[in-house]
């Protein structure tokens, strides 16, 4: 395997507008089941799993259940993050797709989404679901994530919410810096991460000094089959190739992709995005060391 993970785009239209989470730019598409059909045996011999987003809500996928029984017939594990509005309606099929390995939901885009409505209808749908999961598919990992700025104010109802149905106490002190997690019970977790500036070409330059998992861990395919080096590419600013026009193989033999995932081992930005990209600094001391 070549990549921890590679990011999938099924759709990149959403059903929330959150306010951690900006509007797409590029024009509104959905990957057919044929198209991700035709994509999946390129990814499967390189990644260890595959994450059905980068931008847009999986869920909101018109065709879901087919994209779930393509990834089934090429026995893909699949990471799952969706905002867990439309959990209801696909909680059968999701206690069949025998290729999901992971779920993750943010909680937090329903607080953003709908600051006047009480969040406990939402979160027992939520949890309801995962009491199912938990108890037909013990093998799955499940994780509630949120921010960790103003923890007390943002997920305090979250906290209450959980200690109730699971009897445990939550510690409300979250260490502020980098993806922190809390088990609470069997396979099931909650993830706190910070906010994060999306890059945006256009941005300030911050130098050529850094690294990153792009390309090294990871790499991500668009809702019209771009490939680009990162999750965070979210206009494909960076785009790699089609890997419906050439092979995923022959895009990654290329002297641009060499190059930046050289760059990247040896400490040295390549590409202009990555060189107006925040989130790198996050990795600063890995170049350092």
């Amino acid at each position: 395997m070549r990549f921890d993970r590679v990011y999938i785009e099924i759709s990149n239209i959403c059903n929330l507008q959150c306010s951690f989470c900006p509007e797409v730019d590029r024009d509104k598409k959905i990957m057919s089941a044929s198209d991700l059909d035709l994509i999946l045996p390129q990814v499967k011999p390189l990644a260890s799993q595959v994450c059905l987003h980068l931008m847009g809500e999986p869920l909101a996928h018109p065709k879901f259940k087919q994209v779930l029984e393509v990834c089934d017939r090429h026995e893909v594990p699949v990471n799952l993050t969706t905002n867990g509005v439309f959990i209801s309606k696909y909680a059968q099929d999701l206690l069949l797709f025998k290729s999901l390995r992971q779920i993750n939901f943010s909680l937090q885009s329903y607080q953003d989404n709908f600051p006047d409505r009480s969040i406990e209808e939402y979160l027992t749908m939520v949890w309801d679901f995962v009491v199912e999961l938990m108890q037909h598919r013990p093998e799955v990992y499940i994780n509630f994530r949120l921010w960790n700025i103003d923890v007390k104010n943002n997920n305090e109802e979250i906290f209450t919410f959980l200690e109730n149905k699971t009897g445990k106490k939550i510690k409300r002190q979250i260490e502020v810096g980098g993806i922190k997690s809390k088990k609470i019970i069997n396979r099931f977790y909650l993830n706190f991460d910070t906010r994060f500036e999306w890059p945006d070409i256009n941005g300030k330059d911050l130098g050529d000094c850094g690294t990153c998992y792009g390309i090294v861990r990871q790499i991500g395919i668009l809702a019209d089959a771009t490939v680009v080096p990162c999750c965070l590419d979210k206009e494909g600013q960076a785009p790699l190739g089609n890997c419906l026009e050439n092979s995923l193989d022959t895009i990654l033999d290329t002297e641009l992709v060499k190059q930046m995932d050289n760059g990247f081992k040896t400490g040295k930005l390549i590409h202009p995005l990555c060189q107006r990209c925040t989130y790198i600094e996050r990795f600063k001391r890995k170049v350092l060391a």
